[in-house]
């Protein structure tokens, strides 16, 4: 790889900044989430000079806030969009098989039929089509064929399920991701391959020379200085902040996007009994149940949403309707009282005739609204990568020279080459380092081969060794090596997307905050000030998230959750 290391701590980001200053870029990316960062790995990995600003923390919008599946969409077979369906199925298998095996890992789900004779047939014949759309130009696909189910067979796999909701079953496979440390692996890749890359600085405004954009206005927002940075091309990939993007250079919008909310319910392992996933049709949609580590993940909602964007509200009438889908088939129907965390996020759709958000596109577009701006949006979180692509492909037509075509289908992010060697070392790697091999699994397909730098922190500072007072899936050293190597600058993007702390624990991770706070207060060089600063910032957040939660609408719940700024607020920035 180009770069000297694929660390992006503290240091990391102020030497990326100065470089960003001192010199034109080929191509700047504005926007850390899972399409921006595919982006600067593309463009990286073609050769080219690449920077990268995201407003928050990397991920810390729609791509931490997702149902956290890698899935070919088994809904757009009935919507015949065969084409999306290939294309997605071909990115399961390059992500399973070669992107990040440590990170996207086989989920079966179990789909109960409702009715005897036609509709044993009819999704059987579509789970059959979505089998062979994984096979066809020769893919590895990884995963088994799916299999029919009687009553009694359903039922075994899923004990859970009331007897009555069902005739019987089909078993199906698909892939789920963490997808908050997916996107800190791509950036971390990208600079690796010699991207400058920072978090907590926002795009302001664009320099222009004429018609044609040369390059950004943006503030640190760490220190307030405002920056200037040169770029040749400049590709936004906002997905659901595209339009205050457009609306900077002035003219109508080139891609039209409407915010969707998905929100998300966690329920501990034990209140369904099942040893598989479970998929539920519903009026609308599909219903997932996905395990989770000892969690199970229950979603999503899709309605539009016109909103605040930063934090996206779950009313309480989203999670009794949540409650009230997966409740049609558990014989113990689960209660507001089973729900340890719960999460939303928005969908960038690409705006069609449609009123009803479900049926708008998850294709994505690219568009060229004026000299040196490419705008890429909708599509999904599987094909991020061909969004990326077809980006830097639109990007290529504005530089001199020749560019060469994507490689990203060979390119395994940090962590996963050697990944299955390492594996099966496991037992070995326990007795080394004295964790039980129950720990280096968990350690192993949250940072793949990577573990060897979190063990080498352990074995400088044992202590790190030890779980987190009260959120004991965690080693202490998670937290420090968020900082250090993964880019985490604040309490809730250790909590929130480095762990998932504030959805994995009754208290939304309010007993290990002040845990966590400590380590990373070393080597983020915060005085005691800046630590008390970060706790009450997180006790307020999660209290109005709570509180908004309890609220009948989303135009209450939005008010509530917005009484608790950001620890690091976004500036409000004028159009044109």
């Amino acid at each position: 790889m180009a770069g000297v290391t694929a660390s992006i701590g503290p240091d990391q980001r102020g030497k990326a900044l100065r470089e960003l200053t001192e010199a034109e870029h080929q191509v700047l990316v504005v926007g850390g989430g899972v399409v921006g960062a595919g982006v600067a790995l593309d463009a990286a990995t073609r050769g080219l000079s690449v920077g990268l600003l995201e407003a928050r923390d990397f991920g810390s919008g729609t791509s931490s806030r997702s149902s956290k599946l890698i899935h070919g969409g088994l809904r757009y077979l009935e919507q015949l969009n065969f084409g999306l369906v290939r294309e997605a199925l071909t990115e399961r298998s390059l992500l399973l098989q070669r992107v990040a095996p440590h990170l996207v890992r086989p989920v079966s789900f179990l789909l109960p039929f409702t009715h005897h004779g036609w509709e044993r047939a009819y999704l059987g014949a579509g789970v059959s089509l979505y089998d062979l759309l994984a096979v066809t130009r020769g893919q590895l696909r990884g995963l088994p064929v799916h299999r029919q189910l009687t009553r009694r067979g359903a039922l075994r796999l899923a004990p859970a399920l009331r007897r009555s909701a069902l005739t019987g079953g089909l078993l199906y496979w698909d892939a789920r991701v963490d997808d908050a440390r997916y996107v800190v692996s791509l950036i971390r890749t990208a600079a690796a391959y010699g991207a400058r890359v920072a978090s907590r600085t926002q795009v302001t405004g664009f320099v222009r020379e004429g018609e044609r954009v040369t390059g950004v206005r943006a503030v640190d927002l760490e220190s307030g200085s405002e920056l200037v940075i040169r770029a040749q091309q400049v590709v936004n990939a906002t997905g659901v902040w595209t339009d205050e993007i457009q609306a900077m250079v002035g003219g109508r919008g080139s891609i039209n996007v409407r915010a969707s909310k998905g929100i998300h319910l966690v329920v501990p392992r034990d209140r369904i009994q099942s040893r598989t996933g479970i998929i539920l049709r519903t009026a609308v949609s599909v219903l997932f149940v996905i395990p989770w580590g000892r969690h199970w993940i229950i979603g999503t909602t899709d309605t539009d949403w016109a909103l605040s964007k930063e934090h996206p509200a779950a009313s309480r009438s989203d999670i009794d309707y949540l409650l009230g889908q997966v409740n049609r088939v558990l014989a113990v129907p689960l209660t507001h009282d089973d729900v340890e965390g719960v999460y939303a996020g928005l969908r960038p759709l690409l705006a069609g005739e449609s009123e009803i958000t479900s049926k708008l596109s998850r294709e994505h577009a690219v568009a060229h609204p004026v000299p040196g701006l490419v705008m890429i949006a909708g599509g999904k979180y599987t094909t991020y990568r061909i969004m990326a692509r077809d980006a830097v492909d639109a990007v290529a037509h504005g530089l001199d020279g020749r560019i060469p075509p994507s490689c990203t289908d060979q390119i395994p992010l940090v962590g996963a080459d050697g990944f299955r060697a390492m594996w099966n070392s496991r037992y070995a790697l326990a007795r080394s380092s004295g964790l039980h091999v129950a720990r280096i699994e968990h350690l192993l397909h949250r940072y793949g081969t990577l573990v060897t730098e979190v063990l080498d922190m352990i074995a400088a500072q044992p202590d790190l060794a030890r779980p987190l007072t009260a959120a004991d899936d965690y080693l202490r050293v998670e937290a420090v090596y968020a900082v250090t190597r993964e880019g985490a600058r604040h309490l809730d993007d250790v909590l929130a997307r480095r762990t998932h702390i504030s959805i994995e624990t009754w208290d939304r991770g309010l007993a290990a905050a002040e845990e966590v706070a400590t380590l990373m207060a070393g080597p983020m060089r915060w005085r005691p000030s800046q630590v008390t600063r970060e706790l009450e910032n997180y006790r307020a957040g999660v209290a109005a998230e709570r509180k908004s939660q309890e609220a009948d609408t989303d135009t209450d719940a939005d008010a509530i959750r917005l009484g608790a700024p950001d620890i690091v607020p976004v500036l409000a920035v004028n159009g044109g």
